[in-house]
């Protein structure tokens, strides 16, 4: 039990270090606010894009549009799915980067090497990482040799098509966002064969 709490407060202590980061602090137009929550006991991980507007001001992930399509795809209520103790959600930039031309800019390059490795270290119980967008998914899933050469430069249709060949840790998914419906109505598979997978995974390690 000891050692659980240890564990406990150095997961405390480190998104503690991360809320405070002001590493980019000079090129984020609303300035810094860290915005990511994690457990140690932490089964699912979901690793998105950076906050939008709405998530800066709140605070909270996923508090938009797009997480209510994320959350109605796995079928989590949103007291399970910001539930700490099984469910840790760490975004590829923990700031909202600014906007561009076509919507929101990438998110900072430098958050995930600075801080991700240290994160998900302290999430031992970890089964399954939801990587959502495309961002997530070319940090986390170097292509293999044979998926290089069948489809060198794969984009992220291509990826979440593959998604039976990243189990079981990960799960590549599109972004939810409302611009993104027409990629829902080009692509049926993915609500038809992919989520439905998804959901069972889910319920498996959620339990």
């Amino acid at each position: 039990m000891a050692r659980v709490k240890k564990s406990e407060i150095a997961l405390t202590d480190l998104l503690a270090q991360v809320r405070a980061c002001r590493h980019c602090e000079a090129s984020l137009p609303l300035g810094p606010r860290p915005v990511l929550r994690a457990g140690t006991g932490a089964r699912v991980l979901i690793i998105g894009q950076a906050p939008g507007t709405r998530v800066h001001a709140s605070g909270i992930p996923w508090d938009d549009p797009s997480g209510d399509r994320l959350r109605q795809w796995l079928q989590l209520e949103a007291d399970r799915f910001y539930d700490t103790s099984r469910v840790a959600i760490v975004p590829m930039g923990f700031c909202y980067p600014g906007r561009g031309k076509s919507g929101d800019l990438p998110p900072s390059p430098e958050c995930a090497p600075l801080w991700h490795q240290r994160v998900v270290a302290m999430l031992p119980r970890l089964e399954l990482v939801l990587l959502v967008g495309a961002y997530a998914q070319r940090y986390y899933l170097p292509q293999t040799p044979a998926a290089a050469e069948a489809a060198p430069g794969e984009n992220l249709t291509q990826r979440v098509r593959r998604w039976r060949d990243f189990g079981p840790r990960y799960f590549p998914l599109p972004h939810p966002s409302p611009r993104n419906n027409l990629w829902l109505r080009r692509n049926p598979w993915f609500e038809a064969e992919a989520l439905p997978q998804l959901r069972a995974r889910l319920r498996v390690v959620l339990g």
